[in-house]
């Protein structure tokens, strides 16, 4: 296994893990919480992500193959931590999958008018039946989709960015600090993912010089699109830009023609990402069983090969009173954000026990000071990770206890 990922493969993995489809709709959701000044909080996120980023590095070189953020919580803080961090991330992909087949939908309808409600139960049909099916993405196919949109977001930002009237950057703050803030929260969505790189270093040619490496490239590749991506938009189609702001981007850089291709690709990489959220997902919550942070019944199916129907089961049943209830995007991104930035702190503040001290130490203060204040951004939202932090330590109690019994 060690040593097969070459610098471009596991760039284009990390920025996939990074960047995601959420990317469609993000602009348009920090510009209506902040107006033009949401660019100050796209700026803030970037600022936050570097030392993040690099503490996730340190942290995969030091210890390869790590087995993602709880494992690591776990071994920093205890099996509780570490079932509260699974928790986080299994209880935020419901919520994140609609969420991402929402957007798809969005686009859809405006693209191609199709009802938008009625796309997204068809995109997430869709990936629960590949999943069931035992489809996974390969490696090869989750690069293309990267490339794919970093193709589409490159061209938006190319192909619009000759038609941006700086009248648009006025008023720069109609909602003041508070809408700044309010803006970081909801981006959040867009500024996780980096602790894919804690569980990649041991695939990665030259091991945790190579990751370090890619995560740098990755770091410059993100705030080339991002910084391309908020000031153009803001710029071309002002703070009240339309929920489907790649789509107005392109229209206005390449013409009417562009739209039914944009709602084309706009369902391909929804249904890439609610795809491998999924699969991922579902592995997670085999993983928590089997280690008693969720009942042992959802642990069947979770050996290398095998598809783990309960847990996947467990996630479409939580899937649907979400899309039901889902009335708005924002709410849905702002709830993911919290559950995933709490991820994100565990992760940097566990590196902080488990680096040594000196620079790679400090970095992973800083990423914690830092991650911490984007979390205070989550704001009301927190309430989410909170809990699902009750209940993870509930039923990991509730399961020592029945163990204890059979024991004896």
């Amino acid at each position: 296994m060690s040593g097969r990922m070459g610098a471009v493969q596991g760039t284009a993995l990390l920025v996939g893990a990074v960047l995601g489809p959420g990317m469609l709709v993000l602009p348009h959701l920090a510009a209506a919480a902040a107006g033009p000044a949401s660019v100050l909080a796209w700026a803030g996120m970037l600022a936050l992500s570097v030392p993040v980023a690099l503490t996730f590095a340190a942290l995969g070189a030091r210890y390869p193959g790590g087995g993602g953020v709880a494992a690591v919580v776990g071994l920093a803080f205890g099996r509780s931590a570490s079932a509260v961090a699974g928790w986080w991330f299994y209880g935020a992909v419901p919520i994140g999958t609609v969420a991402g087949a929402l957007v798809g939908g969005q686009y859809v309808e405006a693209c191609l008018g199709v009802d938008a409600t009625l796309a997204a139960c068809l995109i997430l049909a869709a990936a629960f039946a590949a999943n069931a099916a035992g489809l996974r993405a390969s490696g090869g196919l989750q690069i293309c989709m990267v490339v794919l949109l970093v193709a589409v977001l490159v061209t938006a930002v190319v192909s619009a960015a000759p038609h941006a009237d700086p009248a648009n950057f006025t008023p720069f703050a109609p909602y003041g600090a508070a809408g700044v803030a309010g803006a970081a929260g909801v981006l959040m969505f867009a500024f996780v993912g980096w602790e894919a790189a804690s569980h990649l270093s041991a695939e990665f040619a030259g091991g945790g010089r190579g990751l370090l490496r890619a995560t740098v490239v990755t770091l410059v590749v993100i705030a080339l699109l991002y910084a391309g991506v908020s000031v153009t938009s803001v710029a071309v189609l002002g703070a009240d830009m339309p929920g489907v702001p790649l789509t107005a981007m392109l229209e206005s850089g390449l013409g009417p023609a562009s739209r039914p291709v944009t709602g084309v690709l706009a369902v391909l990489l929804s249904f890439g990402a609610v795809n491998t959220y999924i699969a991922g997902a579902a592995r997670l919550g085999a993983a928590l069983a089997a280690d008693g942070a969720l009942p042992v019944w959802f642990a069947r199916g979770g050996a290398p090969g095998e598809t783990p129907y309960r847990s996947l089961g467990l996630v479409l049943m939580l899937s649907v009173p979400v899309l039901l209830w889902a009335v708005d995007l924002d709410p849905l991104m702002r709830a993911t954000s919290a559950c995933l930035a709490a991820v994100t702190a565990a992760g940097v503040a566990a590196a902080v026990r488990m680096l040594p001290r000196g620079r790679l130490r400090t970095t992973a203060v800083v990423g914690t000071g830092m991650s911490l204040a984007g979390l205070a951004f989550c704001g009301a939202y927190l309430l989410v990770p909170a809990v699902l932090a009750v209940l993870a330590l509930a039923v990991r109690r509730l399961n020592a206890r029945r163990s204890l019994k059979i024991g004896l």
